[in-house]
């Protein structure tokens, strides 16, 4: 029913029935909710915030945006940002008026602390946009929000045209679930500049994200310089170049040139911390021992206490560890800092001074996960350790070295993070925790008042393949959107209060490139940002699904690579009576998916998946499509019939 047939249509009734008062407005009151239904623009923001009432009608954006902030140091790059975002792809212009009154964009700073460090209410009336906030990083989470509430478009990085550049009427209120809401890259086993590593905090910011987890250190390479060993960069910086799939690597070949590397100076670091402060985002280093140090050891051989060490050299993908044992792998060579080796305390000493010097927060990560044991058993010189320190057992030699090197960490006035491995021989009750062998770790940590990041493979690690192996790289374990999504940082059992947040973390043996580097981590980073910003009871699988595809047009917009691995279906194969059968198993509704086994490939007029596949007799091949309204959505998926076969366990 339109707005003027509904008017015409009390007048009618007003004329006839000579109503009563009461009558009329309930007549105007069915008549009202019609109205603001159809000027309402659904509200798609990721993540969730924590209360959104939606009103009639909309905000214009005019063409010469006037725009009142604080004059505050720290709100620059907030209202630059801003500007800058709301000026590109509109063409229009913005300037800055002292007068709040005259502004159609008022940012506001209020004392109070109801919404806490980095929450803030926005206001979206016909005429003005009014966010509050009690901090700048109120202020800078609440633009995110705004800028939400625009068209896709608005991610533009040039003029676009023939778009209506308005927001709906809206009051939200919102803050985070959590305070540590973590995306981790790893630039060890790939280096990436300090330009991509800007563009991708731009990436992470625009979904609330405010911790970068910097993996600077590894077997494949050491990234940071440290003026007083300069040997890391030198040696450790540089490997042989292979492409390809990872710890498939052959022997190098004579004389095989380490031209592959790179590593950030202290003015990269600075340039990055400074960067990534001004969107209130912290960077974490973290520098991993005692094991993956084979970088390290390469450049000073005099950390190890195996013979041999002096012929090292930083991994270029070649297999070193066998893990057909479990954990902890049986190492094929020693990628350990020996913890009998007093030349590694005084070696960690240095690299620590300089960490702490360049890296303004509170925390310093260690690492300690995944050291091998194997040659430390045999090691005479850790035998002597052992004997000397009362150690019983290997893991407990591990918690000698962890100690020690807090102790080093405490001297620079930081603090140390581990990850869960390190609990395993006892360690001091000050060393915060990253659970990331699922929560078991993390929410027994939390119960002996360690604070603790929860980082579980289950649900946050975004290495992972997003789909089928038919579509995605290979990797050996796989990790759906809609798993992501499930994410809790506070799982049951957990004692909250030392419950610091969560991340996610992209380890980048695979990822080569920034480019793929963002394909990894969008939209499961939607889905971790909503799990560590929004209440528990906010999350709704459908309406992310429909938040999802809106953001999918914002990062195409913006130039940012992601997956549609979600328009996928999962495969899975059993095996009956003899016959073998395939499931298809849409991850999100709507889908009609489409396939054939006689090599050619099927589009929407092909068959329709309904049940289980059998396969034919003679078939070698399936091939599946996705189409949602006669469009299509999914990839195409090329299942060789042999590999599904393998696939029955």
């Amino acid at each position: 029913m339109c707005s003027l047939c509904i008017l015409d249509f009390i007048a009618i009734a007003l004329k006839i029935f000579c109503m009563t008062k009461s009558f009329f407005i309930t007549i105007l009151l069915v008549a009202l909710t019609f109205l603001p239904a159809r000027s309402q623009q659904a509200i798609k923001i990721i993540p969730e915030p924590v209360s959104i009432i939606q009103g009639a009608g909309s905000f214009e954006l005019p063409k010469e945006i006037k725009i009142s902030a604080p004059a505050t140091k720290e709100l620059e790059q907030t209202l630059k940002f801003l500007r800058q975002k709301l000026s590109t792809a509109t063409g229009y212009t913005t300037s800055g008026v002292a007068d709040a009154g005259g502004a159609h964009i008022l940012l506001e700073l209020t004392p109070g602390d109801q919404l806490g460090n980095e929450g803030y209410s926005l206001s979206v009336t016909p005429s003005k946009v009014l966010l509050k906030a009690h901090k700048p990083a109120g202020i800078f989470y609440g633009v995110q929000s705004l800028l939400q509430l625009f068209p896709p478009a608005i991610e533009s990085k040039q003029v676009v045209q023939n778009i209506k550049w308005e927001i709906p009427v809206v009051e939200i209120k919102d803050q985070p679930k959590v305070n540590w809401r973590g995306l981790m890259l790893d630039v060890s086993r790939h280096f990436f500049t300090v330009d991509e590593v800007k563009q991708y905090i731009d990436a992470m910011v625009r979904y609330k994200y405010n911790t970068l987890h910097f993996h600077l250190t590894d077997d494949e390479g050491w990234r940071l310089e440290i003026k007083s060993l300069p040997k890391l960069t030198e040696v450790g910086a540089w490997r042989i170049n292979r492409t390809g799939t990872f710890n498939s690597f052959g022997a190098p070949e004579p004389n095989e040139t380490k031209t592959y590397g790179g590593f950030y100076t202290h003015e990269d670091i600075k340039e990055l911390v400074r960067y990534a402060g001004e969107r209130f985002v912290n960077i974490i280093p973290e520098i991993d021992v005692p094991g993956h140090s084979l970088a390290a050891i390469a450049s000073y051989p005099e950390l190890s206490c195996t013979p041999g060490a002096d012929k090292y050299q930083p991994r270029y993908g070649q297999p070193i560890m066998d893990w057909s044992h479990g954990a902890p792998p049986i190492a094929l060579l020693d990628n350990t800092l020996c913890p009998a080796n007093e030349k590694v305390y005084g070696f960690m000493d240095k690299v620590l001074t300089e960490v702490a010097e360049l890296f303004p927060f509170e925390y310093i990560h260690l690492g300690g996960d995944e050291a091998p044991h194997n040659f430390w058993e045999k090691n005479a010189q850790v035998q002597a350790l052992m004997k000397r320190e009362g150690l019983k057992t290997i893991p407990q030699v591990q918690a000698y070295f962890e100690k020690r090197v807090e102790q080093i960490v405490k001297a620079k006035g930081k603090k140390m993070m581990g990850w869960d491995e390190v609990l395993e021989g006892g360690v001091s009750p000050s060393t915060a925790i990253m659970s990331w062998r699922g929560e078991k770790a993390g929410i027994e940590a939390s119960q002996k008042g360690h604070y603790v990041v929860m980082s579980p493979t289950t649900f946050a690690y975004i290495d992972y393949m997003q789909g089928d192996i038919s579509v995605e790289s290979p990797v050996y374990a796989k990790l759906l959107l809609s798993q992501s999504y499930k994410f809790n940082p506070l799982p049951k059992g957990a004692n909250t209060k030392y419950i610091l947040g969560g991340q996610a973390n992209l380890w980048t043996e695979q990822v080569y490139t920034m480019r793929y580097a963002e394909y990894m981590t969008w939209p499961r980073g939607f889905a971790i940002s909503e799990s560590l910003w929004s209440p528990e009871e906010k999350k709704n699988w459908n309406s992310f699904v429909t938040k999802t595809e809106d953001h999918f047009k914002r990062l195409q917009y913006s130039q940012t690579n992601y997956s549609p691995a979600m328009y996928d279906p999962a495969v899975s194969v059993k095996k009956i009576a003899g016959q073998y059968t395939v499931e298809l198993i849409p991850e999100i509704g709507g889908l009609n998916i489409h396939y054939s086994f006689d090599n050619s490939p099927p589009d929407n007029f092909y068959p329709q998946y309904k049940e289980p596949l059998v396969i034919p007799k003679g078939a070698s091949q399936l091939r599946v499509i996705t189409y949602r309204n006669n469009e299509k959505v999914g990839r195409m998926m090329n299942l060789k019939v042999d590999e599904l076969q393998k696939r029955v366990k």
